[in-house]
């Protein structure tokens, strides 16, 4: 089974499949499958930096605590 791609990863081959249909380097044939591809890229994408969002939104909220409160550092 392949591995899912990091977001850097994901982001460049995204970036590739865009830089080809650009240049008009995909064939008819092969477009299907290069956007169904950057659909699944995309989506990597974004559930990342959704979850990123929400993981430093919730440090911020601990450090905002904490410096309410510091006697619970």
């Amino acid at each position: 089974m392949n591995k899912q791609p990091n977001y850097i990863e994901a982001f460049e081959e995204l970036q590739q499949i865009v830089s080809d249909i650009e240049k008009g380097e995909i064939s008819v044939d092969e477009l299907s499958v290069k956007v169904k591809r950057a659909s699944e890229l995309i989506r990597i994408c974004r559930n990342k930096l959704i979850t990123t969002e929400s993981d430093v939104g919730k440090i911020l909220e601990e450090l905002e605590k904490s410096a309410l409160d510091p006697g619970e550092v």
